[in-house]
C-alpha cells in the first residue's frame, strides 16, 4: 500500500478546469481523479491531495473539492479516513451499490443522495472556519439562523446560575440519566402541554439534537429492507440517514396543505410501510404547515395501513403555538413527535429529544446506551433554565418579528431576480422555482462564494429541479442576488 505525498497527487491531475465547461467545476475535478485511479496512475491506499492544497492549487474554493471528493467516495474510489484525508479504496473493496430500477414509488434513494447531502452540510461548516482556497460571502441555502439572531445571553447566564447554585459537579461529574436530565423533561413536558400534548417526563428521551432523535428511531423501529414514507421536497439529510440504514423510500408529494394523501394511501397498501416521516409546521424547504384535515385525514391511514407517524417539528420556535400537529391530535398513540433548539437557541449545545408512547421510548433508550450512553447533563439543565425562565418564549417572539421583516425584504429581492416561488413564502424557508438546472447553478455561485441548495437535494430520487431553497435571513444581501443573476445567465 502507497501513502503518496499531496504534491504528487496534484502532478497527476491533468489538464486545467474549465469554468465556462457544461459541467461543474467539482465534476470536472473528480473525472480527472477518478481517470487517474481507474488507468492506476493513482494505486490502492494512494493519498489524495488535502482538501486546502487542491483548492489552492486550481483557485477553487474548498467546499468544491469536497463536492469532487464526495463524488468520488459516492462511487466507491475513495474512502474518508478520519483526520489523515481521503484514499484510494482497493478495486476489490469496490461497494458501489446500484440504484433500484423499479418505478419511482419502489426506488431506493441513489448513492449520491447521502454525498450530496453532506457536502450541503461540510460547504457550511467550511464557511465557519477558516479554510483556505475562496472563502464563502454567504449561505443563502443554509436551514439555520444566522447566530447574531440567537440568545447567546440566556445561555451565559444559565450555565452561571447553575454553576452558583451548586449543579456543576453534579452534572460534570457523573453520568446522566439515560433518559436525559430530569429537570429538562420536566420542563420540556410543560412546553408540549402549551402545545396541547399530554406528555409526562418518562415519556421524553433527550437526544443529541434532532437528527440523532430520529437515527434513535430508525434503529429501533425499522430494519434494513423495510419501506418507510418520506415526503417530496424534504430535507436531504434525513433521506441521507434513511439510505444508511438500508431503508427503501417512498416519496409522497407535499403540498400546501400537506402530502398527497392518495399516493400516501396507494404506496400504503402496496408496500406495508413501517414509518411516515413528516414536517407538519414549517415544512423544510416549502414553508408551509399541515392543514387540520389533512393531518386527521393522515392518522386514519395510519391506524388502517399500521405505520407510525414520525412528526419532525424542529422549527417549532417560529411558529405560531396553535398550527396543527398531528401528535396532538391522537396523543401519541401512532406518532412519535422530535424537536431540538439548534435552529433557536444553542446550536452547538445539540439539545433535542423525541417524545413518544412509552413503549417506544423504552426501545429508544435502549439504542441511546448502544450509541452514547448519556448525552451531557450540563447543557441540558441550562436549556431547562432557559425554558423555565421564559428566555426562550421571548427569544422566539423576537425572532418571529426580526424574520417578518426579513422575509419581506428577500421576497422582493428574489422575484426581482426573476425566482416564482412555488409556494406562499411562511416561515424561514422559501421554495422557488428559477427555471434552470440548480445543481449547476448551485456550483457556479459556490465558485462566486455563496452556498446554495438546489432542489435535486430535497428530491429523494434525485431528480434534476430547476428548484432550490432560500433562507429568508440569509439571502437578504443584494450582492448575493447581482452573483445570482449573473450565474443563473
Amino acid at each position: 500500500m502507497h501513502d503518496s505525498t499531496n504534491t504528487e497527487g496534484l502532478e497527476g491531475v491533468a489538464g486545467p478546469l474549465q469554468r465556462k465547461a457544461a459541467t461543474t467545476l467539482a465534476e470536472q475535478l473528480s473525472a480527472q481523479f477518478a481517470a487517474r485511479i481507474h488507468n492506476r496512475l493513482l494505486p490502492p491506499g494512494s493519498r489524495l491531495p488535502s482538501v486546502r492544497d487542491c483548492a489552492r492549487h486550481h483557485s477553487l474554493s474548498t467546499q468544491t473539492v469536497v463536492a469532487a471528493y464526495d463524488r468520488l467516495q459516492a462511487h466507491g474510489l475513495v474512502e474518508a479516513r478520519p483526520q489523515r484525508g481521503y484514499f484510494v479504496r482497493s478495486v476489490d473493496a469496490d461497494l458501489v451499490t446500484k440504484a433500484g430500477r423499479g418505478g419511482a414509488q419502489d426506488a431506493v434513494a441513489p448513492p449520491a443522495a447521502p454525498t450530496h447531502a453532506t457536502a450541503l452540510v461540510r460547504g457550511m461548516f467550511h464557511q465557519m472556519g477558516t479554510g483556505s482556497g475562496v472563502s464563502l460571502h454567504g449561505a443563502p441555502g443554509s436551514g439555520v439562523l444566522p447566530a447574531q439572531w440567537l440568545e447567546g445571553a440566556a445561555l451565559g447566564a444559565a450555565l452561571r446560575r447553575i454553576a452558583r447554585g451548586g449543579e456543576l459537579e453534579q452534572a460534570s461529574l457523573h453520568y446522566g440519566h439515560p433518559m436525559g436530565d430530569a429537570v429538562l423533561r420536566e420542563a420540556l413536558s410543560r412546553q408540549l402541554a402549551s402545545l396541547s400534548l399530554r406528555a409526562s417526563p418518562q415519556q421524553i428521551l433527550t437526544t443529541s439534537g434532532a437528527s440523532q432523535a430520529l437515527d434513535l428511531v430508525l434503529r429501533a423501529l425499522t430494519r434494513p429492507g423495510d419501506a418507510v414514507l418520506v415526503e417530496s421536497p424534504g430535507w436531504a439529510m434525513q433521506f441521507a440517514q434513511m439510505a444508511y440504514h438500508g431503508l427503501k423510500l417512498l416519496p409522497v408529494p407535499r403540498g400546501p396543505e400537506g402530502p398527497d394523501l392518495d399516493t400516501l394511501e396507494q404506496l400504503a397498501r402496496a408496500h406495508g410501510p413501517r414509518l411516515f416521516i413528516c414536517v407538519s409546521v414549517l415544512h423544510n424547504p416549502t414553508g408551509q404547515s399541515l392543514s387540520a384535515a389533512s393531518a386527521h385525514r393522515v392518522l386514519q391511514l395510519a391506524q388502517r395501513y399500521d405505520f407510525q407517524v414520525v412528526e419532525d417539528d424542529v422549527y417549532a420556535s417560529l411558529a405560531e403555538t396553535n398550527s396543527p400537529r398531528m401528535c396532538v391530535l391522537d396523543q401519541l398513540e401512532r406518532t412519535i413527535y422530535l424537536s431540538g433548539f439548534s435552529k433557536i437557541l444553542a446550536p452547538g449545545w445539540r439539545v433535542g429529544f423525541v417524545a413518544a408512547a412509552p413503549r417506544i421510548i423504552d426501545r429508544l433508550i435502549d439504542q441511546k446506551l448502544l450509541a452514547v450512553l448519556t448525552t451531557p447533563a450540563l447543557t441540558e439543565r441550562a436549556v431547562a433554565r432557559t425554558l423555565e425562565q421564559g428566555q426562550l418564549r421571548r427569544a422566539a417572539a423576537q425572532v418571529r418579528g426580526r424574520l417578518d421583516a426579513a422575509r419581506a425584504r428577500t421576497v422582493l429581492l428574489a422575484e426581482k431576480a426573476g425566482c416564482r416561488f412555488v409556494t406562499p413564502p411562511r416561515g424561514l424557508l422559501g421554495w422557488v422555482d428559477t427555471g434552470v438546472d440548480t445543481a449547476m447553478l448551485a456550483q457556479r455561485l459556490l465558485d462566486a462564494g455563496y452556498l446554495l441548495a438546489p432542489g435535486h437535494l430535497f428530491d429523494p430520487l434525485q431528480q434534476p429541479s430547476t428548484r432550490m431553497r432560500i433562507n429568508f435571513t440569509q439571502a437578504q444581501d443584494e450582492a448575493f442576488w447581482q452573483a445570482y443573476a449573473a450565474a443563473r445567465r
